[in-house]
């Protein structure tokens, strides 16, 4: 923001809660501290994404003007009875924190502290402010935080805050690098695992190729001799191999609108996390508060279509028939999936008064995103899917009769296959997983969005030859987790079968079959 001298700058209040768990926080003014004498406010802004994180910003009442400094002034007075003392105390053993804006740029502090027998209790009651501009900008906030009191009950507790203004080099657009930290995210073992992955990649795709290469080659060559015989010869033989199969490799599935709902839905993730690491890349998004869940969920109604054409066409070629439920099934399962868990994890952070809560308007919104907007641009592009790629085009024709299914081995059942081809994706994932959990549920700023881009590369890569070859804070950490992996399976699902499917359409075409 550009600000001229002795404008207003507003100290935001946001959260407070325990250091060892970020995502259990209160709002600042849940504690009793006190207000300053400042009542209005010039602005005032909050995104869907600041919502939808619990950012609900409530003004400091400090009288802060741009340029001009302030000595040591007190601003309000706490009436500390016992009750107040106890939440302080209370605070102060669980090693509170809070949190505080001035232009967008977070400040950190402690609530108090504890004596070494931990009989006694301290609060904080002067914040002392330095802040930094170059230009008209602001670039740097720093809080010191002094003034320490023993909370003693049925006392007057003054607090006071001063400014103090300072020319800064800093850059506006750097302004947010004292927040990050590359020795955390650049370390020699990220960079590992970058390699490691490239190198299981390779393996991979070399692997199979030569495998499958060399078996279809042999193949291809001994259905081309079963060409040139007459029809009594070939009779008297039998198909063998993968050419057995060619009526039934192209048969529905058994559930063919819940199948192609996840694989639409899979697809539609896919593109949400393309596109929103490519803008995360240009765009800097952890900037800005609530910034990068507000360009998912524009992104995510925005490729609606893709969810619809890709779900509508599939199930078109599996022969569906109702297909406006199959739309609805597949325009609402993740919506409602993310919905439910944040609506159960709601009640929750209501119970306990956490500041995670989300509003009734909130909610309001995102229902009203899923049904004029999710569920219309659904609906175009399941119309576009059915009229365009609707119709069956597989390369042979299905069996009006299924074939037996011999007995499997014990290794080859589904329950196994799917334990044993998850650790492969899962692997050339998981260093990054543990940098991308490690900024959500603790202090760091994830910002390496290109090394995100090369493990999504990655994981596509190896989710396909894998697939060709072969769910109080426990309550916030599964529901999150759960969202996530669902999320992830369900785009690799998607992947998988999209990959295999042009894998097996590719290699039964070049057969020619009576």
């Amino acid at each position: 923001m550009l600000y001229t001298d002795k404008e207003e700058v507003v100290l935001w209040m946001n959260t407070v809660g325990p250091y060892h768990n970020r995502q259990e926080t209160y709002k600042y003014f849940s504690l009793p501290f006190c207000v300053g004498t400042k009542k209005t406010i010039s602005h005032y802004h909050e995104t869907l994404g600041e919502a939808l994180q619990g950012v609900e910003l409530e003004f400091s009442g400090l009288d802060i003007k741009f340029k001009d400094e302030v000595m040591q002034t007190t601003y309000c007075e706490i009436e500390l009875d016992k009750a107040k003392r106890d939440a302080f105390v209370y605070a102060i053993k669980n090693h509170y924190w809070y949190q505080m804006y001035i232009d967008d740029l977070p400040i950190w502090g402690i609530v108090g502290e504890a004596d070494e027998n931990g009989e006694d209790h301290y609060l904080w009651t002067y914040k002392k402010l330095e802040i930094g501009f170059n230009g008209n900008r602001i670039v740097d906030v720093n809080l010191t935080s002094e003034g320490k009191v023993k909370l003693v009950p049925n006392t007057r507790i003054a607090m006071s805050y001063s400014v103090k203004w300072k020319k800064s080099d800093v850059k506006f657009e750097d302004r947010f690098d004292k927040y990050l930290d590359p020795s955390f995210f650049q370390h020699r073992i990220h960079w590992f695992s970058i390699f490691n992955s490239f190198m299981m990649v390779i393996f991979l795709v070399g692997l199979v190729s030569m495998i499958l290469m060399r078996t279809l080659r042999k193949d291809y060559a001994r259905y081309s001799k079963e060409e040139e015989m007459d029809d009594m010869d070939r009779d008297l033989g039998d198909e063998y191999g993968w050419k057995q199969v060619h009526g039934d490799v192209f048969r529905p599935s058994s559930h063919p609108m819940i199948f192609s709902s996840l694989i639409g839905s899979g697809c539609q993730i896919f593109s949400v996390s393309f596109i929103v690491i490519i803008v995360a890349m240009v765009e800097d998004l952890y900037t800005e508060r609530g910034s990068m869940l507000s360009t998912a969920i524009f992104v995510y109604a925005a490729t609606s279509p893709v969810n619809g054409y890709f779900g509508g066409s599939l199930y078109a070629k599996q022969g569906g028939r109702r297909w406006i439920k199959q739309m609805f099934i597949g325009a609402f399962l993740i919506p409602a999936m993310v919905c439910g868990t944040a609506f159960f994890i709601n009640f929750i952070a209501m119970y306990y008064h956490a500041s995670r809560a989300i509003p009734f308007g909130t909610m309001v919104a995102v229902c009203c995103i899923c049904l004029f907007v999710i569920l219309p641009l659904n609906l175009v592009g399941t119309i576009l899917g059915r009229n365009l790629s609707g119709q069956p085009n597989f390369p042979c024709r299905v069996n009006a009769v299924p074939r037996p299914i011999p007995e499997k081995k014990w290794f080859m059942e589904p329950a196994v296959i799917v334990c044993l081809g998850g650790i492969l994706p899962f692997g050339s994932i998981f260093i990054e997983m543990y940098f991308i959990f490690t900024s959500f549920w603790a202090y760091k700023i994830y910002y390496v969005y290109g090394f995100m881009m090369l493990v999504l590369v990655i994981l596509c890569i190896v989710t396909v030859c894998v697939t060709i070859v072969f769910k109080d804070r426990t309550s916030f950490y599964f529901g999150y987790m759960a969202v996530f992996s669902s999320s992830l399976g369900i785009m690799c699902g998607a992947v998988g079968y999209v990959g295999t499917s042009a894998f097996v359409r590719k290699i039964y075409t070049n057969v020619k079959i009576d």
